[in-house]
């Protein structure tokens, strides 16, 4: 499971104002990024991973669970594990379609 602190965050906030609002955003990228480096590391390993986001639904059952604080926001989980067969390949839309350098 991946969660950020709010009161890291909003501590942050408080501290300098003129990003305030950008905080929360920072807090999301840093824990994206987090995920895909463990999810390339597990890949190098040889462990399947998949990413989920059953969030807010299971959220407080989780802070009970785990006795967590609720300033911890929980982002998202990645259930990982053997891999019992490749995934089938995907219809890719050509790479000029979905980006575009201006």
């Amino acid at each position: 499971m991946y969660f950020y602190e709010e009161e890291v965050v909003d501590g942050l906030a408080a501290k300098f104002p003129t990003y305030a609002a950008n905080f929360p955003v920072w807090a999301n990228h840093a824990n994206g990024m987090l995920q895909i480096s463990i999810w390339t590391a597990l890949a190098e390993l040889g462990i399947g991973a998949s990413l989920q986001h059953y969030n807010p639904v299971i959220d407080d059952m989780v802070r009970e669970r785990y006795k967590l604080p609720k300033t911890y926001r929980l982002v998202a989980q990645m259930p990982f594990g053997g891999i019992e067969k490749e995934p089938e390949a995907k219809a890719k839309e050509k790479i000029e379609q979905r980006v575009q350098i201006v």
